[in-house]
């Protein structure tokens, strides 16, 4: 582990006013959202696809860093260059999402656990070879009657712990992603709960296994109401729960926090952040980590058409705008 490299990457990747582009779907995750425009659902497609995002205009004004999926980190554009040396090219770090995905956890229905460790030293130095800076793990916590159980928060925690120790062992900057899913009509205090259980479980795994924190990168879910809630929170209460979950939780000398949108609509996702970063007391740098908030109206207008191409990445392009001045309380 070099610490300086590992410091450095996370500065990097948290410098103001940018955040994080998350672009790392899996193919099945993406024909889904392919289905739904009835756009077919192909390797060339997906290419396409993420060729327009990263060749949209001023991209890196706003994004520090893309998180990719394997199929396109290996994957090269219609030019012939890899994305990852593009990205490189254009000043954005190149990252990688190395999970294998949530899966049934064993004897617990309805909850599920990470799986992805077998083998992940070797993928980890081969990634880092061929140009990766960081990496992303995400853990899946849902609330639900009588669940999450401990052992589910305990077994992803851990898993999360594992994961981050042999990212640093490789240099590369680990983003931790403990996802207390939006899902559900729970209230935002049950959901303040539960975040709150996941932090205080996952910093102890960390600090069990001699984690470098300022070489870390958090990805979390904010404190909000569940989606089928009929009363749900306003965006102040959001943004002050938030807040003070994760300053009740965690290290100051972390590298920083860059959230998920979590299944919230774009004017929640870039209001929820602006406001928080209202707050000038906060310990560390608060940005963002987004894929549909950022990408989901550019894709319903590029519909898989060449000739909507320009047109969507300006779409885009606002969006990550937008974004970027929330992170800094300016939207």
């Amino acid at each position: 582990m070099n610490k300086e490299i590992l410091k450095l990457t996370a500065e990097t990747m948290m410098a103001k006013p940018k955040g994080l582009l998350a672009m790392d779907e899996s193919s099945p995750t993406c024909a889904k959202r392919f289905a739904a425009l009835n756009i077919p659902e192909t390797e060339e497609n997906r290419r396409r696809y993420r060729e327009l995002i990263v060749t949209t205009p001023n991209l890196a004004d706003y994004i520090s860093g893309a998180i990719l999926f394997d199929e396109t980190f290996h994957q090269k554009m219609s030019t012939g260059q890899l994305f990852r040396d593009y990205l490189k090219s254009i000043n954005i770090l190149p990252g990688i999402k190395v999970d294998a995905g949530a899966k049934d956890f064993s004897n617990h229905p309805n909850e599920k656990i990470t799986e992805g460790l077998d083998g992940l030293r070797e993928r980890l130095a081969n990634y880092e070879s061929l140009g990766a800076k960081f990496c992303k793990w995400r853990g899946v916590i849902t609330i639900g009657d009588q669940i999450p159980s401990e052992s589910c928060i305990i077994s992803n925690c851990n898993a999360l712990a594992r994961y981050a120790s042999l990212c640093q062992e490789n240099n590369l900057v680990p983003i931790v992603e403990p996802e207390v899913l939006i899902n559900g009509n729970h209230s935002i205090e049950v959901c303040d709960k539960i975040t709150r259980a996941t932090l205080k479980c996952l910093f102890e795994q960390l600090t069990a296994i001699n984690i470098y924190y300022p070489g870390v990168i958090l990805k979390p879910s904010m404190v909000i109401s569940g989606d089928k809630n009929e009363k749900r929170a306003d965006y102040q209460t959001v943004a002050e729960m938030t807040i003070k979950c994760l300053k009740d939780n965690c290290p100051d000398d972390l590298g920083g926090i860059a959230f998920l949108s979590g299944g919230q609509s774009n004017d929640e996702a870039t209001n929820h952040l602006n406001i928080m970063n209202a707050d000038n007391k906060i310990p560390w740098r608060v940005t963002f980590s987004y894929a549909r908030a950022i990408q989901q109206s550019a894709l319903n207008k590029w519909y898989g058409e060449d000739s909507n191409q320009s047109a969507a990445q300006d779409i885009l392009a606002e969006r990550a705008r937008l974004c970027s001045a929330s992170s800094t309380g300016n939207l």
